[in-house]
């Protein structure tokens, strides 16, 4: 039982009437107002066997609720309230701008190539100075996006600046294309966990947002994401949020030579653990540089089996994606839309980061005019 914030609510147990301090936990998560607060532990256990009927008749109402959304004529079980909507044409790239090997074709040669040898690449100088830069340049790209996912934009409109702007900056959107990915950054809304494909979806109030760009530039990837809240969102939506920043804050803190990759899980996984969260478990961080994904894979969970010990000079990601409700994961029928199996939210950041002699460096870090609905 948590402390509440609202201050005139009496304690619901019958004949008590007493002002009430605490909230139950479950009311909270199920967004259950009324009967929901109570003077003391004593009175909240005595009701116990009463009270938990209010859980299952609202959790019942909630999933009556998303079935009635379900379209008549889609087959497909939709886990929460988001549907496809319509999709713009294919963004096309100028001739002058440098273009990753999976461009055309849409297959990562290199990066397949490369996978079979599992290595963690050690970059020097030179390298290190081009990831600077384009990950410089991902940043100014995502911050001139977020100032526009405000209510009534479309996630489509986000794309297109993205897509703008990256090429004002002689870069190229490194998810144009990679796999077959058919716009040039990820918008992935609510439920949607990541990889959510921009489309005609109008932002609205209360909404979250996760905002995933990534540029190349000079032979080099920059990876970055951040949640963003759209207008006002709920307490619960909003501690999310912040659970989800702390804990990419606490990974990155560790991040020095000698740390074993499997260690950041752990990290990740006791912090969201605390606030009742959970850990996704499909995605995870990556190695990125000339490659868009490579070794090392760095799990956001604890007890994993990730292979590595950091070095001086080895680039990665870390960009843990925490869900209210359950850790498992389904895919849309685009074969790119991960959400949460029980449909509740879920918030998502990212950092791409260098290794240094004396710790991390943190190459996506935010600028001084940056957007930052978390801190």
């Amino acid at each position: 039982v948590k402390t509440m914030t609202a201050e005139d609510a009496k304690c619901a147990t019958p004949g008590c009437g007493k002002p009430a301090t605490l909230t139950c936990p479950t009311c909270k998560k199920l967004s259950i107002v009324e009967d929901s607060h109570f003077c003391s532990q004593p009175c909240f256990k005595g009701i116990w066997a009463d009270h938990k009927k209010v859980h299952a008749r609202a959790a019942a109402a909630q999933q009556a609720l998303l079935q009635a959304s379900m379209p008549a004529d889609d087959g497909y079980a939709y886990t929460g309230v988001l549907r496809p909507a319509a999709k713009s044409p294919w963004r096309t790239i100028p001739d002058h701008i440098a273009k990753p090997d999976y461009a055309e074709t849409g297959e990562p040669l290199s990066e397949m190539e490369m996978r079979k040898q599992a290595q963690i690449q050690v970059l020097n100088a030179e390298d290190i100075e081009k990831m600077r830069k384009v990950c410089r340049l991902a940043r100014e790209v995502l911050d001139i996006a977020a100032a526009a996912a405000v209510p009534g934009a479309t996630m489509d409109q986000l794309d297109a600046i993205v897509h703008e702007e990256a090429i004002k900056r002689n870069c190229y959107p490194s998810p144009l294309n990679y796999r077959g990915f058919p716009k040039s950054c990820c918008t992935s809304l609510n439920e949607v966990i990541c990889h959510g494909i921009p489309d005609a979806t109008v932002l609205k109030e209360g909404d979250l947002l996760k905002l995933d760009v990534t540029l190349y530039h000079d032979g080099h990837h920059g990876d970055l994401c951040e949640t963003y809240c759209v207008g006002k969102v709920g307490e619960r939506v909003k501690l999310l949020g912040q659970v989800t920043y702390d804990s990419l804050q606490l990974a990155i803190a560790s991040v020095k030579p000698g740390c074993l990759f499997r260690d950041l899980g752990a990290i990740i996984q006791k912090h969201v653990q605390t606030h009742s969260f959970s850990v996704v478990r499909s995605y995870c961080g990556h190695g990125i540089n000339s490659l868009f994904h490579c070794a090392p894979s760095i799990p956001h969970y604890g007890k994993n089996k990730a292979i590595g010990v950091m070095r001086p000079g080895m680039c990665f990601t870390i960009e843990p994606m925490i869900a209210m409700g359950t850790y498992k994961d389904r895919l849309w029928p685009d074969d790119w839309t991960a959400v949460t199996a029980d449909g509740q939210w879920a918030a998502q950041f990212e950092h791409t980061m260098v290794v240094t002699e004396q710790g991390v460096d943190i190459l996506t870090a935010r600028l001084p005019g940056s957007r930052a609905d978390f801190k």
